[in-house]
């Protein structure tokens, strides 16, 4: 059967909360009319109690039009499913070479091609992704592939690459796959296929890495991990051409069960592009949200982090919230932490104002922010930058080469003032 490109003129997308194989919650539908993004909540989930986006799509009945250029007119909540970066290379490059013009897809078309396979427990229907298939996945082969795609220079495993990859967010080339822990056999099947396997997501290298940027995100997640980050559990998966791919349990899927995801973008309406947020901000946001002050005390750390291990691309989609089927939220495990030197040398998110060398006392305003008591906020500064300050340690034990942390040296001595390495 030929796969469709788009769907029929007219046509609605259903939209559907799936918490597990055989439990799914009918959220509302969302449709198109003169370019404009409608939606509407579905009657029974309005007396659900639950809300997917409490601060710009809450509960109400009537039909909602989105308004949001840099999201193109869908709800963030909405728009946190699409990929924005090599998800979209690829539906791009295997439309246009079945002869339908990129340009021609609209938010709900490209919505219909993730289907069932996002990030979080939002699924579309009708889906217009590809057919599914279980097969082996051979990460070797995958990353050669998408270098060649990231180089304009093959088009060759292009659909598999986009079934593996076509969802999550961000630039750098990822798969969703699932590993067989007791002979670690990888397959490409994102439904759950039993308690051996297990969810992940592994990255390859980008245009602008470093060739062992695999181990050098290992070794940033376990310094964040000993500095008492929540982080998913991560590890190196073996290659034969380099020298490892960091690969994140995906913290959205447990076993066959999902949870909501929503990241600050998508609830604030930030635009991640820019600079357009402060963890001033998005402390205050934890503790509202989740009700609980410790997720307030996680954030903070987690922007301890970020200063003390030169992590300064934390725009707004590298901030995650989830949702259980219960109703509770919280801060997500921290993603995406490794050494970045950020928008022009800045945090991409400011701490209290301050984006280019934050001080101690830029940070304690966030502390006050997240309701934290000063003493606190003075044990989780040292702690963390007690761990930080091993940072080679942490390379040399994940494979880090000599050269990569050389230049790392170097880069973090320019203007960092109190989070240097």
């Amino acid at each position: 059967m030929t796969q469709r490109w788009k769907l029929p003129v007219g046509a609605t997308l259903a939209v559907h909360l799936c918490w597990d194989a055989g439990r799914e919650v009918r959220v509302g539908r969302l449709g198109m009319r003169d370019r404009r993004v409608l939606f509407e909540f579905d009657s029974e989930f309005l007396r659900s109690g639950l809300e997917i986006s409490p601060f710009k799509l809450r509960r109400g009945p009537g039909v909602i039009e989105g308004r949001e250029p840099i999201f193109e007119n869908l709800p963030g909540v909405f728009n946190d499913s699409l990929p924005d970066g090599w998800g979209r290379l690829l539906l791009d490059r295997e439309v246009r070479r079945q002869g339908v013009p990129p340009a021609s897809l609209t938010p709900l078309d490209r919505l219909a091609h993730i289907g069932r396979d996002g990030i979080g427990a939002l699924v579309y229907q009708p889906e217009l992704g590809p057919n599914h298939r279980q097969e082996t996945v051979e990460l070797d082969e995958l990353a050669q592939a998408s270098r060649a795609v990231l180089e304009g220079s093959s088009e060759e495993l292009l659909e598999k690459l986009r079934r593996l990859g076509g969802s999550p967010q961000g630039d750098r080339p990822k798969a969703l796959v699932q590993i067989h822990e007791p002979t670690g056999q990888l397959t490409d099947a994102l439904h759950d296929r039993g308690p051996d396997w297990r969810h992940f997501i592994v990255k390859f290298a980008a245009q602008a890495d470093v060739s062992d940027v695999g181990p050098l995100e290992l070794a940033w997640s376990r310094m964040a991990a000993a500095a008492g980050v929540r982080v998913p559990e991560s590890r190196l998966l073996a290659s034969t051409i380099g020298p490892g791919y960091f690969a994140a349990a995906r913290f959205d899927r447990q076993g066959s069960a999902r949870l909501h995801v929503i990241t600050a973008s998508g609830l604030l309406h930030a635009d991640h592009r820019v600079p357009s947020l402060d963890y001033v901000d998005l402390a205050k946001v934890a503790v509202r949200l989740t009700g609980d002050h410790r997720e307030g005390e996680m954030l903070f750390r987690l922007m301890v982090f970020n200063v003390f291990a030169h992590n300064r691309d934390d725009h707004a989609k590298q901030f995650s919230f989830t949702l259980d089927s219960a109703g509770t939220w919280r801060l997500a495990p921290a993603y995406d932490l490794t050494f970045s030197g950020g928008m022009a040398g800045e945090h991409t998110t400011a701490i209290a104002g301050n984006g280019r060398d934050p001080r101690a006392a830029d940070m304690l305003k966030v502390a006050d922010a997240a309701g934290l008591k000063r003493t606190r906020a003075l044990e989780i500064l040292a702690e963390v930058r007690e761990v930080t300050g091993r940072w080679r340690a942490f390379c040399e034990h994940a494979g880090v080469s000599g050269q990569t942390m050389r230049w790392m040296e170097h880069e973090a001595q320019l203007g960092d003032g109190q989070g240097e390495m």
